[in-house]
């Protein structure tokens, strides 16, 4: 004999697990540190490799200009203002990094949480069954 809210919670849960389950797992299997820091860490690299390509690009647009002006402008405070802004690209993409990726941490903990009390439920249906 079928339990119809045993094979509603089943369904439920199958869906779960071929969508967004897969991802929400695997998110939980890291403690908060670790997953945010991995993120973090990605964004940096991601940030740095974009801060080159649009450095490059600013350069090679005017490189007839900025060719004679070498000659004419102090190298130390050019470095130093290119490395402020760099650090400032570098800051804005990990605090973004950061939050976004604590809120999906934390998204990801609540529904992996669900899961968990639903698959205990049904294992709980599945003894209430049994002992009878």
């Amino acid at each position: 004999m079928l339990n119809e809210e045993r094979v509603i919670l089943m369904t439920k849960l199958a869906a779960y697990e071929q969508n967004e389950g897969r991802k929400m797992v695997a998110v939980g299997k890291y403690f908060r540190s670790d997953y945010i820091g991995i993120q973090v860490l990605k964004s940096v690299i991601g940030s740095t490799v974009a801060f080159i390509i649009i450095f490059a690009l600013y350069i090679l647009y005017d490189l007839e200009n900025f060719m004679n002006d070498i000659y004419k402008m102090d190298l130390f405070v050019f470095a130093k203002n290119v490395l402020i802004y760099y650090a400032v690209f570098v800051v804005v993409f990990a605090v973004i990094t950061f939050f976004v990726y604590s809120y999906r941490y934390t998204k990801a903990k609540k529904s992996t949480r669900t899961y968990y009390m639903n698959l205990k439920k049904l294992a709980s249906m599945y003894d209430k069954n049994n002992n009878y």
